[in-house]
């Protein structure tokens, strides 16, 4: 077996995930039972139905993400309410409690450790913004997230979204391709990548219209 040399490129970000994701429990930790109910930018999910995908996401291997997959006839919709379901407690205290038990974990379905960070990222703001909970994740975080989109759709369509547009952060090193500019913080240009309309009037540049097309479609 092939042992990857301590504090890889993988290792660090596995420690940003493990950290983001302790991040969040600490903010989960205060809700109250209406907020656990509240809505969230990630579709139809509420705030428990978001943590429960993201203990899942932690909780499953290449193997495991197959044979689901497999049963759920390759419809990501499908397999994603599946093992949110399953990973759901009876309480959001026990559903919280699952996720605490999963913040260290380096399982995931692939090697494409940027995109389990994302993921990370990603769903803690669309839990954390629409309560109002204002905590921004490092730019150390943000930055490798945003160099990942810009480079491929995976689980989000982010390529799709911001190909052919030239991505300037203005609080960090994020420069990503050519063409009409969009700049903003790192985190508004990772959301946006990522499909959350909300954060696109934190952006600019002339650019910024066709970002906005691509996100909202129309």
């Amino acid at each position: 077996m092939t042992r990857r040399p301590a504090d890889s490129p993988d290792d660090r970000l596995w420690a940003l995930a493990h950290a983001e994701r302790a991040a969040l429990a600490e903010d989960l930790a205060h809700l109250t039972p209406e907020q656990w109910r509240h809505g969230t930018l990630c579709g139809e999910w509420d705030v428990e139905e978001v943590v429960a995908h993201l203990t899942a996401a932690a909780s499953v291997g290449q193997w495991r993400w197959l044979r689901s997959m497999l049963g759920a006839r390759f419809r990501p919709d499908v397999h994603n309410r599946r093992r949110l379901d399953e990973h759901r407690g009876r309480t959001p205290a026990e559903t919280l409690d699952r996720f605490r038990a999963v913040v260290t974990s380096t399982t995931a379905p692939s090697s494409h450790t940027p995109a389990y960070l994302g993921e990370v990222v990603v769903h803690a703001q669309d839990v954390r913004r629409p309560l109002g909970v204002t905590r921004t994740p490092d730019v150390d975080a943000l930055t490798p997230v945003a160099e990942f989109f810009a480079r491929r759709d995976f689980t989000v369509n982010s390529r799709t979204h911001s190909a052919g547009l030239g991505l300037r952060a203005d609080d960090g090193p994020f420069r990503a391709g050519e063409g009409p500019l969009v700049t903003g913080s790192t985190l508004a240009l990772v959301m946006s990548m990522a499909g959350r309309a909300a954060y696109l009037d934190e952006l600019d540049g002339p650019g910024g219209p066709t970002l906005r097309h691509r996100v909202t479609g129309g």
